[in-house]
């Protein structure tokens, strides 16, 4: 059997309500925790989170593959980097 690199982990991260320094430095511990090549999908309502997690990543190294708003929230795809 053969796969395509898609049985990476997904890891779920509910951070609504939280607010700054709360939702980076939970994004920055998950980070830490998970595998090479996992996939964050954070979804914060702290507006200063736009800010913060790509700051965040610019320092890790890791990748934002996306970004956007769903459900009155900020939605952040993160990859953590190899």
């Amino acid at each position: 059997m053969t796969t395509t690199g898609t049985t990476l982990d997904t890891i779920p991260l509910d951070l609504r309500g939280l607010k700054c320094p709360l939702p980076v430095l939970r994004v920055r511990k998950a980070l830490i925790a998970a595998p090479a090549g996992s996939l964050l999908i954070v979804h914060c309502t702290d507006p200063m989170a736009a800010i913060d997690l790509p700051n965040l990543v610019r320092e890790t190294g890791d990748i934002i593959e996306q970004q956007g708003d769903a459900d009155g929230a900020l939605v952040f795809h993160i990859r953590k980097a190899a």
